[in-house]
């Protein structure tokens, strides 16, 4: 098990609250891009992205089709023993974030520098009657993939995951047994549509048309049915962040803006968030 650090975040119920009301479900992330020529410099780089809820993924949440393929394919469903505020969301490799956040330079084939972290920046607004922006600043991984790094990753995100809260630790010590990694990476596979499984196999993203894929099956409008195809998953990957700091602005009430940060303090325990008002 892992270790265990307070049972929620803070800001957790407050977040979860905004994102209902307000239906939001797509947020920006940013990264910083380094080029391979040491001459030139940083540069930003941000893209909306979908949020896939905090790592990891509950089968509950799971929509039929979905729960349907994994029990037909004999993959089966992790046990629901494990939060986390860890935010999740699921990515090509071959996209610029992915080498962005492990260091590898501007390129966004990563097959041999995943394993590191970079510094992102998420920023969701919630509107429709909420009135709020949530900022999230920390580390971004990736995992997915077969790389030297890959053990190192989930390790990282394994001391930020508690087990559920309200359970008794000794009691679910065989369901934690049952848990894996590889499984859960495949049920994020497993909620996108057969077409969008499929995107998996495009072209490369970003590249010139007029440019032959280097793999014959990277093609367009491919619907992908098996949640282990070899291609498909050779370039899925799920990116995780582990926030450092979240801040939240509170714009619902004009004559009385509200602005809070949550940072977050690691120690042996597991760790430990402070929080602090700010002046908006």
């Amino acid at each position: 098990m892992p270790p265990q650090p307070p049972a929620a975040a803070p800001w957790r119920a407050l977040f979860l609250s905004g994102l209902e009301k307000s239906s939001a479900s797509s947020f920006t992330l940013s990264t910083i891009a380094h080029s391979n020529n040491p001459a030139k410099p940083p540069v930003p780089r941000a893209r909306t992205v979908e949020f896939r809820g905090f790592f990891p993924k509950p089968a509950s949440s799971l929509h039929q089709s979905a729960l349907d393929a994994l029990k037909a394919q004999g993959i089966g469903l992790n046990p629901e023993v494990y939060e986390s505020e860890l935010f999740a969301i699921t990515t090509d490799r071959r996209m610029g974030k992915v080498g962005q956040i492990a260091g590898s330079g501007a390129s966004g084939d990563s097959r041999g520098g995943e394993g590191g972290e970079e510094a992102v920046e998420g920023v969701f607004w919630f509107e429709e009657g909420v009135m709020t922006q949530w900022r999230v600043r920390g580390k971004g991984v990736t995992i997915g993939g077969d790389g030297a790094g890959e053990e190192g990753v989930r390790q990282r995100i394994f001391r930020r995951m508690r087990v559920v809260e309200g359970a008794n630790r000794e009691s679910i010590s065989e369901e934690v047994k049952k848990w894996e990694w590889e499984r859960q990476v495949t049920t994020y596979f497993a909620s996108h549509t057969p077409a969008m499984r499929g995107s998996y196999k495009n072209p490369t993203p970003g590249t010139p048309r007029s440019q032959n894929p280097s793999n014959p099956q990277w093609k367009l409008n491919q619907k992908v049915e098996d949640l282990q195809d070899p291609a498909a998953r050779e370039n899925f990957r799920v990116l995780v962040i582990l926030p450092e700091e979240v801040e939240r602005l509170d714009l619902s009430n004009p004559e009385d803006v509200r602005r809070t940060r949550w940072t977050f303090v690691e120690d042996e325990s597991g760790g430990k968030w402070e929080e602090t008002e700010l002046w908006p």
